[in-house]
């Protein structure tokens, strides 16, 4: 946790959904893994945390780029979809994400989410978790929504994601739970407070901005934030 910073109230809690609610961090590594091998490369965690919160066609211009690849990043792309229409349909639940989204909806808590996937990617996930997904206010999915122009570590989808809400908070009352360096930095330039949930192979460094940092989202200092304190 980051001693020097102070925290303010909120009304509103935004996840980020890849490696927040969905464990899809290591079917993306094994995807990415599987394209890379074709080539005679392997994958990095120092690459991999550039990558994570990015858009899909972003991620493929960097590895393309960062690897050398012989093909374009569209072919990547095209490559990288393959992939995921096979492996993320069995994507589990992370640790404390269905009891930390119940205890917040069962409290009054306005929630969202605002992903970077596309709205096909999306419901590809979440094929398995209806019910839980159902809960939220509403999804923005940054991928494929019109009124996110730029992609993290850009603001716009989590500023989108608030304006979207009834009563639509000014974005100091949203509270924002992200696995991603990416994701942090665009939830501090929208004017909101973060809650980190890395990697364990994520550096330190790379989590220094985040207003906490937790192992697990059933660790949640909700309290903080003032918000109702979870139930272990």
């Amino acid at each position: 946790m980051n001693s020097c910073r102070s925290f303010k109230k909120v009304t509103h809690v935004i996840f980020d959904m890849d490696g927040v609610i969905l464990d899809t961090e290591t079917l993306y590594t094994k995807a990415t893994q599987n394209i890379l091998t074709e080539f005679g490369k392997t994958y990095s965690w120092a690459v991999k945390a550039q990558l994570m919160g990015l858009h899909s066609m972003e991620s493929a211009k960097k590895l393309v780029e960062i690897y050398n690849l012989p093909i374009t990043p569209e072919e990547y792309y095209s490559l990288a979809q393959k992939q995921y229409l096979e492996l993320m349909p069995s994507c589990d639940l992370m640790p404390g994400a269905c009891n930390l989204i119940k205890h917040l909806k069962l409290n009054g808590i306005p929630i969202a989410v605002g992903t970077s996937s596309s709205k096909e990617s999306y419901e590809l996930k979440t094929k398995h978790h209806k019910d839980l997904f159902c809960l939220f206010n509403h999804v923005v999915t940054g991928g494929s929504d019109p009124e996110v122009k730029k992609g993290k570590p850009n603001p716009d989808i989590f500023l989108v994601c608030a304006s979207r809400f009834p009563d639509k908070p000014s974005p100091e009352k949203c509270l924002v739970f992200e696995d991603a360096p990416n994701g942090v930095k665009a939830a501090l330039s929208a004017g909101m407070q973060a809650i980190m949930i890395p990697d364990e192979n994520v550096p330190p460094e790379l989590t220094k901005e985040a207003h906490v940092v937790i192992k697990c989202l059933d660790d949640a200092p909700l309290e903080k934030f003032g918000l109702p304190s979870l139930k272990k």
